[in-house]
């Protein structure tokens, strides 16, 4: 792995292309600040669905690892952009991650976050010379000054946590007396987890729903089945609710470490039972006997979308948007919402 020297603090940083597929998975696991699509996999998968070159950047302290910071180069009217996660996918979050700073004291610990996103940065303007650059980090990463004194904006997004290691009752009493009722439904349905043709079915169904109202949806049926075929077994997780045969609707969850996230589905559907609700509470108590603690219900800046989320008695979470470019700062911005 080719290593250049940042600063006389000892931390070196660089492109890890030929990084051996399980270190790079091992750095993964290790971070409290990574999730599913950190994985290699996922970031080959990104790349290749996105049209985008794909940086592995690795930090060290010596020989010991601080960070990791997977970024996506992408070519655009003969200009150059910087994206962390890959854009058009709807992948929720990515960005930096680091590894064995919580054992630091304050000082030293925002001294290494300081100069290895800064060396990071150094690396990325010297290599690629992005005229724009994007990225969205974890709920987890939360300081994110170091962008900020390198002159970025950054815009504070929101999702939703659900504890759930109260326990089935304790959980299900937490929720609004609809969402109660609406898990107790009886009828002939069944919500199972499934494969690729769930994969499919759930993938169709949003897509056909952004295009009613004429909204743009990058996310394809052959992106996810290559998540669910090539990452870890588990960590793609397609629900479905089927009734009287058929799909009726789904969620496609996905799985890392302590926490559950609600990806894609949830399409408004014509059933008069409550599909969404219904699959929700089944991945729930799915990941519960897992012993998983949390369900990211993924998003909470939709106004109209979150009286449904609220009913879960969520915690609200924030993370970070963060974006840098010049003059033509707006130009690239419009297109990179096109990509999204």
């Amino acid at each position: 792995m080719s290593v250049s020297i940042l600063d006389n603090d000892g931390i070196s940083i660089g492109p890890a292309d030929a990084f051996d597929h399980h270190e790079w998975n091992d750095l993964v696991e290790r971070s409290p600040q990574a999730n599913v699509f950190h994985y290699l996999e996922s970031l080959r998968a990104q790349a290749d669905h996105a049209d985008a070159r794909l940086h592995l950047l690795v930090g060290y302290k010596g020989h010991e690892p601080v960070g990791i910071f997977p970024v996506f180069e992408k070519r655009k009217g003969g200009m150059s952009m910087a994206f962390s996660p890959a854009p058009s996918l709807w992948v929720s979050y990515l960005g930096p991650a680091l590894l064995n700073h919580r054992k630091l004291k304050r000082r030293k610990r925002e001294r290494r976050t300081k100069r290895f996103v800064q060396g990071s940065l150094d690396w990325i303007e010297r290599q690629l010379g992005p005229k724009f650059t994007n990225v969205r980090t974890d709920p987890a990463y939360r300081d994110v000054r170091p962008f900020e004194w390198r002159d970025f904006e950054i815009d504070v997004r929101h999702t939703y946590a659900v504890d759930i290691t109260p326990g089935e009752e304790d959980v299900l009493m937490s929720f609004s007396s609809d969402a109660r009722n609406n898990i107790r439904t009886e009828g002939d349905y069944r919500v199972y987890e499934g494969g690729p043709d769930e994969i499919r079915a759930i993938v169709s169904q949003v897509k056909e729903r952004h295009d009613e109202q004429g909204e743009s949806y990058g996310v394809t049926p052959r992106f996810v089945t290559d998540l669910y075929q090539n990452l870890p077994e588990g960590a793609v997780r397609p629900y479905a609710c089927e009734i009287d045969g058929e799909i009726a609707g789904g969620m496609i969850a996905l799985e890392f470490g302590d926490t559950v996230y609600r990806w894609q589905g949830g399409a408004k559907h014509d059933h008069d039972l409550p599909v969404n609700d219904l699959v929700d509470w089944e991945i729930m108590t799915d990941a519960m006997d897992r012993g998983i603690e949390r369900y990211d219900l993924v998003g909470a800046n939709e106004e109209r979308l979150c009286g449904y989320k609220a009913k879960f008695a969520p915690e609200l979470r924030s993370h970070y948007a963060i974006q840098k470019g010049n003059k033509v700062t707006n130009a690239l911005s419009s297109v990179y919402q096109k990509l999204r």
